[in-house]
């Protein structure tokens, strides 16, 4: 036995920087002025899902989420995630990409895109079992 060794022997956690558009967001810009000027950001893709969801437009959060979902993968995979292990949401800047999961979810599930939502639901567990459940 290898002393020190992670027993769990699974993928350290991913942390992302920060995100471009969580400055201006922060200071009070819109959501959809951010995503003009920052399309990378998950952060700005998930404000403009959630907000699509709270005025009832299923559809556009969905998509809103779905570009947010891409673009976080992007993100991820640059910073040398391999398709699994934590992203954890106590690190802010992953919590765009987080948010936009979140909202995935909960968009396909309303659209009764079964699969998707329950595939994402796993994704969710194993980015991070903390992770607050809207």
């Amino acid at each position: 036995m290898t002393i020190g060794k992670d027993l769990l022997d699974g993928p350290p956690p991913t942390f992302l920087p920060v995100d471009p558009a969580a400055d201006a967001l922060a200071s009070g810009q819109e959501a959809e002025q951010a995503v003009r000027e920052h399309p990378t950001s998950s952060l700005a893709w998930a404000m403009l899902s959630e907000q699509a969801w709270q005025h009832g437009l299923v559809l556009e959060s969905y998509a809103f989420a779905r570009v947010g979902y891409h673009r976080g993968l992007d993100a991820l995979r640059r910073n040398g995630w391999k398709g699994h292990g934590p992203v954890p949401w106590a690190h802010e800047p992953n919590q765009g990409f987080l948010r936009c999961l979140l909202c995935l979810q909960r968009a396909a599930e309303a659209i009764n895109e079964i699969d998707e939502a329950a595939r994402l639901t796993v994704f969710l567990d194993d980015c991070d079992l903390l992770i607050p459940k809207q």
